[in-house]
This record gives C-alpha cells, structure tokens and sequence, in this order.
C-alpha cells in the first residue's frame, strides 16, 4: 500500500538528528545503486554477447544444413536478454534517481548543496576552442540513458536478425532493405545519444510516496482487542485447541 505525501511530511519524517544519518544512508546506497547497475550491465552483456558469437558462429558454419534451428533459438535468446536488459535500464534508473533526490533534499543542513551545484565548463568564444570542446570536452550526456539508447537499439537487431532466421528469403530477396533497416537504426540511435541522451539540470520535481508495511495478523484472529480487554484475554486459540467439526 502507498500513501503520497508532500515536502512537508517529508521534512517532518526526517527532523533533527535522523537528517543526517539519513543523509549518510541515502549517499552510500546512491553509490551501492551505481555499482550495481554496472554489475547488471555486466551480466546481460555476458548473455548478449555469447548469443551473438553463437549466432554468428552457425551462419559461418558450412557443415550445418537446417540452421534456422540453431539461429531462431539464439535470436530469441538475444532478444530476450535484451528486452530484459532495456527494462533493467529503466529500473536501475528509478532507483538511482530516488536516492538522488533524496540527497538532493536531505544536504543542505549537513553538507550544503553539493550535489546540487554543478559545475561546468564555460562555453570557447573561439572556433578552434569550439572545435576542441566538440571532440576532447566535457558533454551533459547522461551515461544511464546512453545506456538505454544501446540496449533498445539492441533489442532492434535482434529482432531483424530474428525475422532474417525465420524467413531466410527475406534477407535474399530484400537484401537491400534488410541493410537499410540496420543502417537506419544505427544512425538514428547515434542521433539519439546527442538528441535524448542529455543530463537534466533542471528542476527535479519528484512525487513521494511512502510504503507502508504491515505485520500480517495470527491465522484466526478476526477482530481487534476492545480498549478494556487485556492481550492476555484475547489470544487467538493455538493450533492445538483448534478441531475440525
């Protein structure tokens, strides 16, 4: 169950001395956060990886005549990890981005706005500094939705590759169109690292919400005590004092 609350409860759930423990919680979590989703990126880059070679390694086989049932299992493979590792993109993402802000809202009374307060490079006034700046400087791209970009543009070429396993004639006989489908999707993902793939510095406008968690009652408890009655005089029968009619 979820219950929305407002920056006011929120700065009341964290008054005093619990700001800034929470604040040392919520920074250590954040980098515990990062180092796993670069574990995660791991993982699925090992699965992807070893389907591509597999893949590869049946179109290069001379000797394998049905290779369609060897090259439909391993794209479906692919395209799973791959879907699987988008998804898991978007996941990590979330949770980063909660103990940003959480960070974000707890420093100001520890440490000041330091995560806050980005510091960037002033823009060359000249066209060799631009130059320089456009290939060696600094950029606000956001690495985790770099990320995104691949692992979505991965899931596209496995699902041609995919089609092409299925319906080998469509390779043969639209082999123009089958290149131009890979192309069109590599550029527009290149695009989309400088067009989508950018660091938000703007203002960070989260909705909060807090969990709630709830100790389930004893296996026959039907109602609460009344405020008269002691725990003692209502315990819920044990297993053993329960019979079946």
């Amino acid at each position: 169950m979820e219950e929305q609350i407002y920056e006011e409860q929120y700065k009341a759930a964290f008054r005093g001395n619990l700001q800034e423990a929470a604040l040392k919680h919520a920074m250590e979590i954040r980098k515990f956060e990062i180092d796993l989703y670069w574990k995660r990126a791991a993982y699925f880059w090992t699965f992807i990886g070893a389907s591509f070679a597999g893949y590869g390694a049946v179109e290069g086989a001379s000797a394998i005549t049905n290779k369609a049932a060897l090259t439909v299992p391993l794209s479906c493979l692919g395209l799973v990890f791959s879907v699987g590792w988008f998804c898991v993109n978007k996941g990590s993402k979330l949770w980063q981005e909660n103990w940003e802000n959480h960070v974000d809202l707890l420093e100001d009374k520890t440490i000041g706005p330091l995560y806050r307060v980005v510091l960037i490079r002033d823009k060359s006034k000249n066209f060799r500094g631009r130059v320089t700046d456009l290939l060696t400087g600094p950029a606000r791209l956001s690495v985790s939705r770099i990320n995104q970009l691949i692992s979505l543009y991965v899931t596209i070429v496995w699902a041609v590759l995919l089609v092409s396993a299925l319906c080998p004639s469509f390779s043969i006989n639209h082999g123009r169109l089958y290149y131009w489908i890979e192309v069109a999707s590599a550029m527009l993902t290149c695009i989309g690292f400088f067009s989508f793939g950018k660091t938000s510095l703007g203002t960070h406008r989260p909705i909060a919400f807090m969990r709630k968690t709830q100790i389930q009652g004893p296996v026959g408890r039907v109602d609460s005590p009344s405020p008269g009655m002691s725990v003692e005089n209502h315990r819920t029968p044990s297993l053993g004092s329960i019979r079946a009619d």
